[in-house]
């Protein structure tokens, strides 16, 4: 640019079924060149309900929104960095660890588990966010 300025990247975002996005203000998802950033994922179904089940189910779920969000914007599970799991109590840790693994496997992306006092809604055990970052094509 004539003027010095950095060039601005095209941001695409993602909406997905949980209410709070339009309310909070934030999206599911943003893609930024090679990065996808896929907000706290709580285990919500298309209808907005709570995914039902123990924190091992509920982390599933957050993880299939998660794959989605990645497959929309054109990335994959393959292409995770990072996660972040919060988790409502530590008993629970081997559940939302082994949906995680049945996830990422051998890709085994940096991840922190972290135990919460809780999350929005009372019957969400855990909440999942993750950073990709895709490889670059010619």
């Amino acid at each position: 640019m004539a003027d010095g300025a950095a060039p601005t990247l095209e941001r695409n975002r993602l909406a997905s079924a949980s209410p709070f996005e339009p309310l909070y203000g934030f999206s599911r998802a943003v893609r930024v060149g090679d990065r996808i950033e896929v907000a706290g994922t709580a285990p919500i179904e298309p209808d907005g309900s709570s995914t039902v089940g123990d924190a091992g189910v509920q982390a599933a779920r957050c993880l299939e929104i998660i794959a989605n969000a990645l497959a929309t914007l054109g990335g994959s599970p393959a292409d995770v960095v990072r996660t972040r799991m919060y988790i409502t109590d530590a008993a629970d840790a081997d559940l939302v660890g082994r949906a995680h693994g049945a996830m990422f496997g051998n890709l085994r992306p940096a991840a922190t588990m972290v135990v919460v006092a809780g999350l929005l809604r009372s019957e969400w055990k855990v909440e999942i966010e993750a950073e990709a970052i895709l490889e670059k094509t010619a």
